[in-house]
């Protein structure tokens, strides 16, 4: 363990470890061992710093408690229906973890799991954790590997992952974003360039049919309030089809906070965005510095492939190989 590695608890037998990147802009953010989690994300403000995620103090509230706040999610994020799929003529059953459905890879996904963690240096880290052959029903070992490097305000994430056989990914940062600390974020405005989004079925599980969001409520592509003409916040929980052949220079969502004092910025190589408001959230522990979270208390922004991609087959591919091993980067800005 080096100096910028501290133990912070245990989880299964194994040390759960925790560094803190800094950087000049004054940005402080806490990655934990355990799930990869970003444990806690400040920035400043007038008047002092700012959380802006939603996480735990005490690491024993995150396998009894959390809903993946600040996570690497996978092997497959988001919803695989009937918890099976079929990849070159074989069936493969998963675990179901949300009524017929698997989420996040499982009960025991890569978000639930302890991984190593190597500081590269005061602004990066680099953690890594294998998956054998057949975790959570899963064909293959899969070799993963995520890097956060904080530059000034805007925090860079690369995932890849190594596999020795054809298996599905889909890996996802699961942060849950508060831009004013503290209550719900009905009053934070959210701005999506998406023409497009995945309609669902029962159990938010895609249909395989994709429309424009011309005329509906998932019309994202000018500034829109999360919350309804009486300021409750709105239940959403879908994922958008971000344009093909876009600018990755340019963010795919911009967040606003209530009182302007923050924006948030979004921008990645990814086809989709989920887009989830918190409405399932009940949080029945403190959260950072004693908080109390809500219900609808933070704003998901998951850049991924189509929920359920493997079972439809005209989605994007989300099956790797030797020969094609997984990449994705984001980008995500706040100040």
């Amino acid at each position: 363990m080096t100096d910028e590695l501290k133990k912070i608890g245990t989880y299964e037998g194994r040390d759960v470890l925790e560094t803190t990147l800094e950087s000049a802009t004054g940005v402080k953010i806490a990655v934990i061992s355990y799930g990869a989690v970003i444990r806690d994300w400040q920035v400043p403000v007038a008047g002092g710093m700012r959380s802006v995620v939603l996480g735990f103090d005490r690491i024993e509230d995150y396998p009894d408690h959390s809903p993946s706040f600040g996570a690497i999610c996978g092997r497959v994020a988001n919803r695989i229906s009937g918890s099976r799929f079929v990849l070159d003529g074989r069936e493969y059953r998963l675990p179901a973890n949300e009524g017929p459905n698997h989420l996040h890879g499982g009960p025991r996904g890569i978000g639930r799991q302890v991984w190593d963690m190597e500081v590269l240096d005061k602004q990066a880290v680099r953690l890594s954790l294998t998956s054998p052959d057949g975790e959570m029903g899963y064909p293959g070992r899969l070799d993963i590997a995520v890097t956060y490097r904080l530059t000034g305000n805007a925090l860079r994430i690369d995932f890849s992952a190594e596999t020795d056989q054809p298996t599905p990914v889909n890996i996802v940062q699961h942060n849950y974003f508060n831009l004013v600390d503290e209550g719900d974020i009905g009053g934070h405005t959210l701005q999506v360039p998406a023409g497009a989004y995945t309609v669902l079925g029962e159990g938010l599980i895609p249909t395989g049919e994709i429309k424009p969001v011309v005329g509906t409520p998932l019309d994202f592509r000018a500034p829109r309030r999360l919350s309804d003409e009486t300021g409750d916040p709105i239940a959403y929980d879908f994922n958008l089809v971000l344009d093909t052949g876009r600018d990755p220079s340019l963010p795919v969502a911009t967040v606003a906070a209530p009182d302007g004092s923050l924006t948030l910025t979004l921008k990645t190589d990814q086809p989709g965005l989920q887009v989830y408001t918190g409405g399932m959230m009940s949080i029945p522990v403190p959260g950072l510095a004693g908080r109390h979270y809500p219900r609808f208390g933070g704003l998901c922004l998951e850049d991924q492939n189509f929920p359920d991609a493997i079972n439809n087959p005209h989605f994007p591919n989300p099956v790797v190989t030797p020969e094609r091993p997984y990449r994705h980067w984001c980008e995500i800005e706040i100040g």
